[in-house]
């Protein structure tokens, strides 16, 4: 059985990513931060209906944390054949010149070096060279990198264009060792990433805008990541799959 470790996983995408995974014949680590309940119940679904999914905690804006992470999942489960870094934040709503050093450090350690650090470890369990087998990263970016989110979240947006240019590089990097990278920028998914930025009903407000005239669901953006993840995307590397109703 394939092992996939999902960062982020006890709601929104990382959830319903985890469910489609395990569908999909996936063993299944879940990693959460602070809700444990949350991912044991997440975990306890999925090994009710014939999966298997056991629950990590860690904070990956934290690199020791990541390394002991990636060690209790090889120690525990089979050897990890993809990993779907998930796990992301933004912060209040802002315009650039009133976002503080604190602010950007929070922000770019979790959804940027923490994200790199998770493919480092990745790599060195299924790298060729290394002695694994192979395997699929797919990175959780956003619209954000595309659009650059002004007056609201110039921070986050960057720190989602860094991963854009990571997953082009590394897709280059790791074509030979039998990894491939790709990345989904979800547009205006209905999760509780908005009440974090202040404005819990930011989707009905914005709307109109997306060109089929809805937010998307946490379930439509996980078929895109398993499919990328899986081995029907077998000659996809370096892809941005955008997941945004046309926006």
């Amino acid at each position: 059985m394939k092992t996939m470790l999902i960062t982020g996983a006890s709601r929104g995408i990382g959830a319903a990513t985890a469910l489609l995974a395990a569908e999909n014949g996936y063993a299944v680590a879940i990693n959460y931060h602070r809700n444990r309940e949350a991912a044991q119940n997440l975990a306890d679904r999925i090994n009710a209906t014939g999966g298997y999914a056991r629950i990590f905690q860690a904070d990956v804006s934290r690199e020791e944390e990541i390394i002991r992470l990636f060690d209790e999942v090889e120690k525990q489960m089979a050897p990890l054949s993809s990993l779907v870094n998930n796990a992301g934040t933004l912060e209040l709503q802002s315009r650039l010149e009133d976002i503080t050093w604190d602010r950007l450090q929070r922000v770019f350690a979790l959804n940027t070096f923490g994200l790199i650090i998770c493919c480092r470890e990745a790599i060195k369990r299924m790298a060729i060279s290394k002695g694994g087998n192979g395997g699929t990263i797919v990175n959780v970016s956003s619209i954000a990198a595309r659009t650059g989110s002004p007056f609201e979240y110039t921070d986050y947006a960057a720190s989602k264009g860094a991963v854009d240019t990571l997953t082009l590089g590394l897709s280059k990097e790791l074509a030979e060792e039998g990894i491939r990278v790709n990345a989904v920028r979800p547009g205006f998914i209905d999760t509780d990433i908005h009440a974090l930025g202040g404005e819990p009903g930011r989707l009905e407000r914005i709307k109109d805008s997306i060109p089929l005239r809805r937010g998307g669901n946490a379930q439509e953006v996980a078929e895109a990541i398993v499919w990328l993840a899986s081995d029907r995307a077998s000659f996809s590397t370096g892809i941005l799959l955008d997941v945004t109703g046309g926006r």
